[in-house]
C-alpha cells in the first residue's frame, strides 16, 4: 500500500491527494465546533428544541454511564484474578503442539526504553522491575534509546544503567538517536524506530535470532512492570488465534507516584486507567496506547515504527490494521503496568503539564485522517464494511471526547441564559435544570463508583501518610466533573483545532518528578 508512512497532508506530493487529506484533516474539529456552535445559536433562536435535546442528551449520558460502569467493573475483576494467576506455571502446563510448536522458553523478550531527560530515579526502577518480574533475564533484551540531542548527561546516566544491569540479560544495548534527521519528528516514535533498527542490525541478525520467536515491548521510561507481566505475555501469545496478527495490551496505572502527586493530577491519570480498562472489554475499540508490545516480525514488515508522527503509539496500530488489509488486532491483557502520574515541582507547573499531556493525548485525532484516506484510496483492496466501522467509532470517540463534558456543563445552561422571556416563562423552562439535575445526580453514582474503585486499585499507602490522605483520595473525585472539562475536553478541542487550522504540533514530552 503506497500511504502507510504519510503523517500529514504536506507529506503529499500530488495536489489533490493533498487537498483531500487536508480535507480531511479539518473535518474532525469542524464537526466538533459545529456541534457545539449549533446548539449555542439554537439555545437563542430556538431554545426548546435545544432544552429536549439537552434532556435526552442526559439520559443518554445516564445510560452510558452505567454502561461503562459494568465495564469498569468487569474489567477490574478479570484484573484482580490475572494479577493472583501464577503465569509461569499456566506457561508450564501449555502443551507442546501450539504456534508453530513454540515452548515459552522459545521465546526472546525485546524491551526499548526510549528516553529523553528522565533522571535516574524513574530509569532505574523501571529496569528493576524488569529483574523483579521473574521471566529467566537470559531471554530478554534490553535497549536504552537515548537522544544524542539530550547531551552528554543522557550518555553517563545510561552508562550507570549499562554498568549496574547489563551484565543481568541476554543483551544490553545502548542506542543513541542522532538529533536533527531530516523528515523526522522529534519524539519517542524517531528514537524507538531508529533503536530498533540498530538492535535488528547489530543483535538480532547477527545472531541469527527467529523472527517469529520475539515479542517486542515498547516502554515509556517510567513504565514498571508488574511481576508476571512477561509469562502473561508469552501465555497469551501462545495461546490466541493468529497471535502474529495482533499487538497486546496491558492497563496502564498511574501508581508510581501516585500518593505524591497533586489531586487533579491523579483524578485525571485514574480517569485515563478507567478509560483503558473499559476499553480492555470493548475490543473492537481497543488501539494500542501508550507502552504495549507486538510481535517482531509484524514491526519488521511495516517498517518498523512512523518516525515523523506525535501518536505513535496509536499509530503502530493502524499501520498493521490497513497493512493486513483490516485482519489485525490488539489483544487485551487484563494486566496492569505502573506509570507516573503528571507531576512537577510546582502545582502550576503541574497543571501547565498535565494540559499539554493531555492535549497531546488528544492530537491522535491525526489517526483519522490516516484511516479515512488509505480507506479512499485504497477501497478496492481494503474490506470497507470493516474500515467504515472502525472510522465511525473513532470519530464517535474523539467527538464525544471533545465536546460532551461541554455539553452537559455549558451547553445545558443556554436555553435559559440565551432563550429570552417565550422561553423562560414556559413549563419546560422551569422544569429543564430539575430534569437535569436529577439525571445528573443519578449520574453521580458513576463518580462514586470511580471513588470506589480507584481506592481499591491505590497501592499500599506509605508511612509517612495518614488517613487524611487516603480520604482526600476519595474526596477528590468531587471535582471529576469540573476535571473532564479542563483537563478533557478543552485540551481535545484544542488538538482538534490545531489539526483543522494545520497548526501541526511537535512531540511533547511530559517532564517526570517524583518526590521523597
Amino acid at each position: 500500500m503506497r500511504y502507510l508512512k504519510i503523517s500529514k497532508a504536506t507529506d503529499l506530493v500530488d495536489i489533490k491527494d493533498r487537498k483531500l487529506y487536508r480535507f480531511l484533516e479539518i473535518l474532525p474539529g469542524f464537526l466538533s465546533w459545529a456541534t457545539l456552535i449549533i446548539l449555542f445559536i439554537f439555545s437563542a433562536i430556538k431554545p426548546v428544541w435545544v432544552a429536549y435535546f439537552i434532556i435526552a442528551f442526559d439520559i443518554y449520558w445516564l445510560l452510558f454511564v452505567i454502561y461503562l460502569g459494568i465495564h469498569l467493573f468487569a474489567a477490574y475483576l478479570s484484573m484482580k484474578k490475572n494479577i493472583k494467576i501464577d503465569w509461569r506455571k499456566k506457561c508450564e502446563e501449555l502443551p507442546a503442539d501450539l504456534v508453530n510448536n513454540l515452548k515459552w522458553q522459545d521465546m526472546i523478550h525485546l524491551v526499548i526504553f526510549p528516553t529523553y531527560n528522565e533522571s535516574m530515579e524513574i530509569i532505574r526502577p523501571s529496569f528493576q522491575a524488569l529483574i523483579d518480574d521473574g521471566y529467566p533475564t537470559d531471554k530478554m533484551i534490553m535497549v536504552l534509546a537515548i537522544e544524542e540531542r539530550a547531551g552528554e548527561k543522557a550518555k553517563q546516566r545510561a552508562q550507570i544503567i549499562e554498568r549496574e544491569f547489563a551484565d543481568k540479560f541476554k543483551h544490553f544495548l545502548i542506542t543513541v538517536h542522532p538529533n536533527n534527521i531530516a523528515g523526522e519528528i522529534k519524539g519517542k516514535g524517531a528514537n524507538q524506530s531508529w533503536a530498533a533498527r540498530v538492535v535488528k542490525q547489530e543483535i538480532i541478525d547477527k545472531f541469527n535470532y527467529d523472527y517469529d520467536k520475539i515479542l517486542i515491548s515498547v516502554f515509556d521510561m517510567d513504565t514498571v512492570v508488574m511481576p508476571g507481566y512477561f509469562f502473561c505475555l508469552t501465555h497469551k501469545f501462545l495461546t490466541v488465534s493468529d497471535p502474529y496478527l495482533a499487538s497486546y495490551q496491558p492497563i496502564p496505572v498511574y501508581h508510581n507516584n501516585i500518593w505524591q502527586a497533586p489531586f487533579f493530577s491523579r483524578v485525571a491519570a485514574t480517569s485515563n486507567t478507567f478509560w483503558q480498562m473499559m476499553q480492555q472489554i470493548r475490543q473492537e475499540k481497543l488501539a494500542t496506547y501508550s507502552s504495549h508490545s507486538m510481535t517482531w516480525r509484524a514491526l519488521v514488515e511495516i517498517d518498523f515504527w512512523s518516525t515523523n508522527m506525535v501518536s505513535e503509539d496509536s499509530r503502530v496500530f493502524w499501520h498493521c490494521y490497513l497493512h493486513y488489509k483490516g485482519n489485525y488486532r490488539v489483544e487485551p491483557l487484563y494486566f496492569p503496568v505502573s506509570m507516573d502520574v503528571c507531576m512537577d515541582e510546582t502545582v502550576v507547573n503541574t497543571m501547565k503539564n498535565l494540559y499539554k499531556q493531555q492535549r497531546r493525548w488528544g492530537w491522535g485525532v491525526e489517526n483519522l485522517s490516516y484511516l479515512m484516506f488509505n480507506t479512499i484510496k485504497e477501497r478496492k483492496i481494503l474490506p470497507i464494511g470493516k474500515m467504515i466501522n472502525k472510522i465511525l467509532i473513532q470519530f464517535h470517540g474523539f467527538n464525544s471526547w471533545a465536546t460532551n463534558a461541554l455539553i452537559i456543563g455549558v451547553i445545558g445552561w443556554m436555553p435559559m441564559i440565551l432563550g429570552g422571556d417565550r422561553f423562560n416563562v414556559t413549563v419546560l423552562s422551569s422544569n429543564l435544570p430539575v430534569v437535569s439535575r436529577t439525571l445528573m445526580t443519578i449520574a453521580m453514582i458513576g463518580m462514586i463508583f470511580s471513588a470506589i474503585i480507584s481506592s481499591m486499585l491505590l497501592p499500599k499507602r506509605p508511612k509517612k501518610y495518614g488517613l487524611g490522605k487516603s480520604l482526600i483520595m476519595i474526596l477528590q473525585w468531587m471535582i471529576l466533573p469540573i476535571s473532564i472539562i479542563l483537563f478533557g475536553a478543552i485540551p481535545a478541542l484544542d488538538a482538534q483545532t490545531r489539526l483543522m487550522f494545520g497548526k501541526y504540533m511537535g512531540f511533547w514530552v511530559t517532564p517526570k518528578a517524583r518526590k521523597d
